[in-house]
């Protein structure tokens, strides 16, 4: 069964842009380590610290194979400690879901 993980992120708002460099690293470096990017999402109108990450796998154990080549990824880890560094992401929830299927 297929899981994809919805991940929301609480940012300041004033360090939007250090957000948007984050995402950006991660359209290369997360299919290179096994995940099906479907979009980071930034802020439009409205809320303006709320973004949004989707990223589909083939199963739970895909997804943990994904994490543990993640880890051994230096770009992948750079970009883990900029957002550490910088602290732009005030909150982060990931929840896994299910497509509904007939």
């Amino acid at each position: 069964m297929s899981v994809t993980v919805f991940i929301r992120y609480q940012l300041d708002p004033f360090k939007r842009a250090q957000f948007e460099a984050y995402s950006k690293r991660w359209l290369s470096i997360i299919p290179k380590c096994g995940g099906d990017l479907i979009g980071y999402f930034m802020p439009h109108e409205g809320t303006n610290n709320i973004a949004f990450a989707l990223i589909a796998f083939e199963s739970l154990a895909a997804y943990e194979a994904y994490r543990a080549r993640l880890r051994q990824d230096a770009e992948g880890m750079a970009n883990f400690h900029f957002a550490e560094e910088h602290k732009f992401i005030l909150a982060e929830e990931r929840t896994f879901l299910r497509k509904v299927v007939l």
